[in-house]
């Protein structure tokens, strides 16, 4: 019996297909597997999809995959982290906070509102993508659904102002 998704999989649950090489270097698919969401915060709060981490970039494309650990997603700081966030409507809003990453968004599906520390916010709606570079932030859903962001994090060095003064998470 399939599921919504057309492959046994529940709106939450993504297929992960990755692709490897065989010893004579011939290129081959290693793995086909289900990935639930973890829910680190309870049940009606964020969901994290982990699909892969690595520790540096650039990856050695022939070294075994990475099992991503449970938990909210970190990049590691020469690293590389990919992920899907589902945020929960009726006006969730995360805690203030800041990553070393940069961080490559795209809306799903939903929207979703982008706060900033010092006040700023904009809304972000289906297909509309974020490039953020290791500010301060909150995500706040005021919609009724979920919002569901694909985000890919990149370590980046900590933000240093032109003072000397280095911004920590």
């Amino acid at each position: 019996m399939s599921g919504p998704l057309g492959h046994g999989l529940s709106s939450s649950s993504s297929r992960l297909v990755r692709t490897g090489h065989k010893s004579d270097g011939t290129s081959s698919f290693i793995s086909d597997e289900v990935v639930n969401p973890v829910y680190p915060f309870g049940p009606k709060a964020s969901a994290f999809t982990i699909f892969d981490v690595r520790s540096a970039v650039p990856v050695t494309n022939t070294d075994p995959p990475v099992t991503p650990a449970g938990g909210v997603p970190r990049c590691p700081p020469n690293g590389a982290t990919f992920v899907i966030t589902e945020i929960p409507g009726g006006g969730f809003s995360s805690p203030m906070h800041r990553t070393l990453s940069i961080d490559y968004a795209v809306v799903l599906w939903g929207e979703i509102q982008v706060e900033l520390d010092g006040g700023e916010t904009k809304v972000l709606k289906k297909g509309d993508c974020l490039v953020q570079q290791g500010v301060n932030h909150k995500w706040v859903n005021n919609g009724t659904g979920k919002c569901k962001l694909l985000c890919v994090m990149l370590g980046a060095n900590p933000v240093a102002l032109p003072d000397g003064t280095v911004l920590g998470v």
